[in-house]
């Protein structure tokens, strides 16, 4: 080593063992943060996925709410109310009647036999009803063929009112396998009253 930089040899020497020692100062110091920010940003992305999961896991559970909310209003339905107060128990359930009449009419299924019961003694609404329901039980006789049972069965349970059906029995036509004798027992309901005077 030249001999004028001899004397400056120490001071280079102190000023290296500065500089690194100031540099893994530094290191020691912004490192371990610059490593938390990326775990937190790890973590922030970790915390976004798992959010956007739970918000379509929401989204298909508010969807599966909305269609069974759906459905159970379809499925409920009403128990006939009269427009008017003054009418005989006897015409109460006249609408629905003939409403009936008319699904029978329109899936071609003959009338074989009609037989009435006013308000039966086994029916719950007789029983637990206060005298605010009229009950009328239709046993009918039918003759179809299978399809338009069918259809005729499928027009009772889309009808906006409550009918219960009590019994069927169907039995095929002996010439005619085709043919369909049918018993039918169903309770048409009504209340006795319009719904304001309940």
């Amino acid at each position: 080593m030249d001999e004028k930089y001899k004397k400056y040899y120490g001071i280079m020497l102190f000023a290296g063992v500065v500089l690194v020692t100031l540099l893994i100062s530094v290191y020691l110091v912004f490192m371990p943060k610059s490593t938390e920010i990326q775990d937190l940003n790890s973590n922030l992305e970790s915390s976004n996925l798992k959010l956007e999961k739970l918000k379509k896991d929401i989204e298909v559970i508010n969807a599966k709410k909305a269609r069974l909310k759906n459905n159970l209003n379809k499925a409920q339905k009403r128990v006939y109310a009269p427009e008017e107060s003054d009418l005989g128990n006897d015409t109460l359930f006249f609408t629905v009647y003939k409403d009936l009449l008319e699904m029978l009419n329109l899936n071609s299924i003959r009338v074989k036999n009609i037989e009435y019961t006013y308000n039966p003694e086994n029916d719950s609404f007789v029983k637990n009803g206060s005298g605010n329901y009229f009950v009328c039980q239709v046993d009918m006789d039918l003759i179809s063929n299978y399809e338009n049972l069918g259809k005729f069965l499928e027009s009772i349970y889309s009808y906006p009112y409550y009918i219960k059906m009590d019994n069927v029995e169907v039995t095929p036509y002996e010439k005619d396998k085709t043919i369909l004798m049918s018993k039918i027992s169903l309770n048409l309901y009504s209340k006795t009253a319009p719904d304001s005077e309940l």
